[in-house]
């Protein structure tokens, strides 16, 4: 028998045009794996108004963040900027991004991803909210554009963690959380991940979903299809707690901790 856990999903894109024919159900599901919390990501200036719409459907249990992803960089002008700043008027969205840079994809220039970071990197300074950040393949210029915003940003995210030990390291000497997803789970890419999550500070760790995407390849029996949700959170809190040599009641209760912190929620 599973025993009780709370556990909050930091970073689940519910706007995924895949959950618009059963999203209650999906939510559901997701309560009855003890997920007490979700965060709906924003990326791009119709998805940070759909978060937000989204969130507003179910108070409590879903929030949200606002943001441009370096995906939609060349997207950044003014009027977006407006636009999010707007947005983040509303007590629902309880962050900025996703925003970052991504040299892996490079779907936007990089001198284009570069100024839509540091637009939205302000919007942090004038909000005061935290960062959900993303970062692939860029970590020498996503540390150095950061660096320019040190004392002037609250708490910052980097969401999604798929980098080396010496990369989380240095972005836990600068201060950042580590988001965990389902990366974990891939033994294609994520084993290395398994050999230094043990190092990280539980109070600076926080576990993600990231749902539709990255669906948990260890998850028994496997799914008849790809679509991550957000009920799988527990299965990536299983794994990562395997990983750091503890029990899940402990990685359930300290990233809840930390997420609840990070983003100024209260239990429900």
């Amino acid at each position: 028998m599973e025993l009780p856990l709370e556990l909050i999903d930091i970073g689940a894109n519910l706007g995924h045009e895949s959950f618009a024919h059963d999203l209650d159900a999906v939510l559901v599901r997701a309560r009855a794996a003890g997920i007490v919390q979700m965060v709906v990501t924003g990326a791009s200036g119709e998805g940070s108004r759909q978060a937000l719409a989204i969130a507003r459907t179910h108070p409590g249990l879903l929030y949200a963040t606002a943001g441009v992803h370096p995906h939609h960089a060349i997207e950044y002008t003014d009027e977006a900027d407006a636009e999010l700043r707007e947005l983040h008027r509303a007590p629902e969205i309880i962050a900025v991004g996703e925003c970052g840079l991504d040299y892996f994809r490079d779907l936007s220039s990089r001198i284009a991803q570069r100024r839509a970071f540091e637009r939205q990197l302000q919007i942090a300074v004038d909000t005061g909210k935290p960062l959900f950040l993303h970062q692939r393949d860029a970590h020498a210029d996503f540390l150095a554009i950061l660096k320019h915003f040190a004392g002037r940003i609250g708490p910052a995210v980097v969401h999604c963690f798929t980098g080396t030990r010496e990369e989380c390291f240095e972005c836990l000497d600068a201060g950042y959380y580590i988001g965990i997803t389902g990366w974990l789970c891939d033994e294609r890419r994520g084993q290395h991940l398994r050999e230094f999550v043990k190092d990280i500070p539980s109070d600076r760790l926080m576990i993600e979903t990231d749902a539709p995407y990255l669906l948990p390849r260890t998850v028994k029996p496997a799914p008849s299809h790809r679509r991550n949700e957000p009920m799988y959170l527990r299965h990536i809190a299983e794994e990562l707690a395997r990983d750091r040599g503890e029990c899940v009641e402990t990685t359930a209760a300290t990233s809840t901790k930390a997420a609840r912190r990070f983003f100024g929620l209260s239990g429900r």
